[in-house]
């Protein structure tokens, strides 16, 4: 591989030369800073060789492949959770008639109170084996709808679901993180504080979780790691607030809901609702800092139906985040949902989705939105996710409309490769369409093998397949750029039995890794990847973060590197660890931190 090496060195020249692209080592920003601003073409990180590289990652000019992994799996994906056990839950709504699947084995037709208290044959929640494709039916819906939920996972892996409609919108839901084949979910019904329909939950530092708004519930509480609880709920006046239209006659069109919350490495948390954005003590429910209105003229959540993400947290090796930036993208205009739903007007208009996007470093003093490429195309209802080279891939969605039953059309079917330290201009990449329309209750996830797991799309009110957008059962997986086949040979593979997967926080760990061109493992060429699995839904990866610990060295294909500091910057619980060589990451393992 010399002449791949020496062109990297000659770009790596080149880049230097033509505009200080790249700063060094003893540049670094400090903690929580940036040592430039993304609209001005640079690179924010120190190449240093620790939490990113030395030399310019490998480029590709492959664009990706989609596969059908199962044709029916029966549930539509409305929610969706990547579990430690590497089965993937998935459920829909249990109030609105029959899904695809009957409830296994044949026959299984209990009482469902969220419908008439009539039997229901139909399942609708499913155990996803993504290494197989088998499909297990979970019977989710006898302990109250989970319809428009959210979810995290807790440190021990097991997945809680909050909240949802009727019966379900105070009920907390635990699947436990096991190979039991009978597993299914154990509820507590009435055990939140407010009902939680639409609501947002992100992980804290002890493994508790903020579960914030829902529908007409302008607070949030804090839900600890078990199904025996007392509430905590503290008043939000700033979701109120946020409302839009104001509070009225008649049920108000929000544009808050599923609103963007993201822990920060100081242990406040981001909030971002509708146009507008804060920070907040989650233990007091003190603002500690109010942000400037996000520029565009957008509305960024449900139902316009935006995207968010913190972008990558590269640790220096004392472990202070190097960058701590919040990026947001697409949505509509505020009044895109009353111009084309159904209970607002009778002649439906499809307002073209935004295209842009801005960036906010919400830890530094007087943080302003700034502006960031646009999109190659305008999307609403779009994922947002992390993968394991520490880019991002925007798919799903639609081009015109917002969330809402038959609210959108023009399906967005071209994934977006985001690439957000690059300069200006160069930031996003178009990839390999697909032919599958996944727009309103669609759903996405990386898996540990680094492909893309896509489920669901159900923009009907019922399971509907003779219109344009049908009830969507097919589950695909996007085999991104970097699986490359012609990159193999520079495609890192962990042994796991040489590397430490339980993790404390702030002690050195090692990763044993091997290339598969058997050349051995340099420092400044590999970084290593933590990536927390989020509970997807709207549009909204929650929990999402990927953090990039810091290589101290490499001896015999070992790395070692420093595990994040303390739960603000790595939550407890369960992240798929992944080695990348210039950009070519290897399968995941899972590892756990506490």
């Amino acid at each position: 591989m010399a002449s791949v090496r020496q062109t990297f060195l000659l770009f790596l020249l080149s880049s230097l030369l033509a505009s200080s692209v790249y700063a060094g080592p003893d540049d670094a920003a400090a903690p929580g800073d940036d040592a430039a601003a993304p609209g001005d073409g640079a690179n924010p990180q120190p190449m240093d060789g620790g939490s990113d590289y030395t030399m310019p990652p490998i480029e590709t000019e492959f664009l990706g492949e989609w596969a059908i992994d199962n044709p029916n799996a029966g549930v539509a994906a409305m929610q969706l959770q990547l579990m430690p056990n590497d089965k993937v839950i998935w459920y829909d709504t249990t109030s609105l008639g029959p899904s695809g699947i009957k409830m296994q084995p044949e026959g299984n037709c209990p009482i469902n109170p969220d419908a008439n208290n009539q039997p229901d044959c139909f399942a609708h929640a499913i155990a996803y084996d993504w290494k197989t494709a088998q499909v297990r039916t979970l019977t989710v819906r006898l302990q109250g709808d989970a319809w428009c939920s959210s979810g995290n996972l807790w440190p021990n892996g097991n997945l809680v679901a909050t909240g949802g409609t009727f019966t379900g919108n105070k009920a907390v839901r635990m699947f436990p993180n096991n190979d039991d084949p009978n597993s299914d979910f154990d509820t507590r019904l009435n055990v939140l504080a407010d009902g939680r329909w639409y609501s947002a939950n992100q992980i804290l530092p002890d493994g508790s979780a903020v579960v914030m708004g829902g529908r007409d519930s302008y607070s949030y509480e804090i839900v600890p790691p078990s199904l025996e609880f007392t509430p905590r709920r503290f008043d939000m006046p700033f979701l109120q607030q946020t409302t839009t239209p104001a509070l009225g006659p008649g049920r108000p069109v929000e544009n808050n809901l599923y609103p963007f919350v993201f822990l920060l490495p100081d242990g406040n948390v981001f909030l971002y609702a509708n146009n507008r954005a804060i920070t907040f003590e989650p233990n007091t429910g003190n603002v500690v800092a109010e942000h400037p209105e996000c520029p565009g003229g957008g509305a960024r959540n449900y139902p316009p139906s935006g995207m968010a993400a913190l972008l990558p947290l590269k640790l220096t090796p004392d472990n202070q985040a190097m960058n701590v930036e919040v990026v947001v993208c697409g949505g509509n205009l505020p009044d895109a949902y009353q111009v084309v739903d159904a209970r607002h007007v009778t002649e439906k208009e499809f307002m073209p989705a935004l295209q842009d996007c801005y960036r906010i470093h919400p830890l530094m003093p007087d943080a302003a939105w700034e502006k960031e490429q646009d999109m190659p195309s305008p999307r609403t209802m779009g994922d947002l996710l992390h993968l394991p080279n520490a880019n991002l891939l925007m798919l799903n969605g639609a081009r015109k409309g917002t969330s809402g039953w038959e609210d959108s059309t023009d399906a967005n079917f071209v994934p977006a490769l985001y690439t957000p330290f690059k300069p200006m201009g160069e930031r996003f990449k178009e990839l390999t369409p697909t032919n599958i329309a996944r727009m309103y209750h669609s759903c996405s996830a990386l898996l540990p093998d680094t492909k893309i797991l896509v489920a669901g799309s159900n923009p009907h009110q019922f399971y509907t397949f003779d219109v344009e957008f049908p009830t969507e059962l097919r589950v695909e997986k996007f085999t991104p750029p970097y699986l490359d086949p012609a990159l193999d040979a520079e495609r890192p593979i962990i042994d796991p039995a040489g590397s430490d997967v339980v993790l404390q926080y702030g002690q050195p760990f090692k990763i044993a890794a091997t290339m598969t061109s058997n050349e051995v493992l340099a420092l400044g060429e590999n970084i290593i990847t933590m990536v927390y699995p989020p509970f997807t839904t709207h549009g909204f990866s929650q929990n999402q973060r990927l953090i990039m610990p810091a290589i101290t060295g490499i001896e015999n294909n070992v790395i070692t590197a420093v595990a994040p500091a303390n739960g603000m910057i790595a939550p407890p619980g369960y992240y798929m660890l992944f080695v990348s060589h210039l950009g070519v990451p290897s399968q995941g393992i899972w590892v756990n931190i506490n």
